[in-house]
């Protein structure tokens, strides 16, 4: 037993351990030695990948916040929804393009000089002021360790680094209930198990107030937009800086919000 229990473990102590990788690295396969696929891979059998999803639910139910948890809860159970949407991006032209260059979106691929130089109101000023109004950055985003198929771990990556791209469209900020918002669009978008359950359990933690307009009003816009619009992995946002963000809002029939919520002062 203890063999085994030390053996379920092992990679939990390699994700610990490892460094982060250069963010501005696309993800390719290439030798990285014995058994990975990819830089930061780590080989994982389906026992180890249940119990990782097991734990890293339990963790991300308790604290939304804990991205590290939700990161491997998203590679151990959704293999086969990446598949899916591998699959859609290789059918649209401009998702193949980004399949077959793996661009990566982090502080040191971004030119935030140029970014701040746009006209206001288009893609890429107002993705710069939803950075700097909700003081996050790109650099956040968690690796992939966990999926054992190097196409499939980038296009994961992908829908992380574009995460916030989402929230631009959709004008949500980072608080709680902009972030569940946000899942019920990726859920009913990507199908990923992890943004399913965070729609679902997520609203657990939100005031009365909250959760009646949730209920109310912004489920059923966040999941009429995610219906209308087509794949958001498709857009190779890079190339879209100088477009503005209401053309691009119509492009995909995203409509606005139906209510303002507040995010942080």
């Amino acid at each position: 037993m203890a063999t085994l229990l030390r053996g379920v473990l092992r990679p939990l102590r390699a994700f610990r351990s490892r460094p982060r990788p250069a963010a501005d690295v696309p993800l390719r396969a290439t030798s990285h030695g014995a058994g990975l696929l990819y830089p930061e891979h780590i080989p994982t059998s389906p026992l180890q990948k249940a119990l990782l999803a097991a734990g890293s639910a339990g963790m991300a139910l308790y604290d939304p916040y804990r991205h590290d948890m939700v990161a491997v809860l998203g590679e151990t159970t959704g293999c086969r929804t990446l598949k899916v949407l591998r699959d859609q991006m290789r059918r649209d032209p401009e998702g193949a393009q980004i399949l077959q260059e793996r661009p990566r979106i982090s502080l040191s691929t971004l030119d935030l000089g140029k970014l701040r130089s746009l006209p206001e109101g288009s893609l890429g000023r107002e993705y710069l002021r939803f950075l700097d109004v909700n003081r996050v950055s790109p650099d956040t985003r968690a690796p992939t360790r966990f999926v054992d198929d190097e196409e499939l771990a980038y296009v994961i990556q992908r829908y992380r680094e574009v995460h916030d791209m989402l929230h631009t469209l959709l004008g949500m900020p980072t608080n709680i209930l902009g972030e569940i918002v946000v899942k019920w669009f990726e859920a009913v978008q990507t199908g990923l198990p992890m943004c399913i359950l965070s729609a679902l359990f997520g609203p657990i933690q939100l005031s009365a107030q909250s959760l009646q307009a949730l209920v109310s009003k912004l489920i059923p816009w966040a999941v009429q937009n995610a219906r209308r619009a087509p794949c958001v992995l498709n857009l190779y946002y890079e190339r879209r800086w100088e477009q503005p963000l209401k053309a691009l809002r119509q492009e995909l029939s995203i409509t606005g919000p139906p209510m303002h919520i507040q995010g942080p002062a």
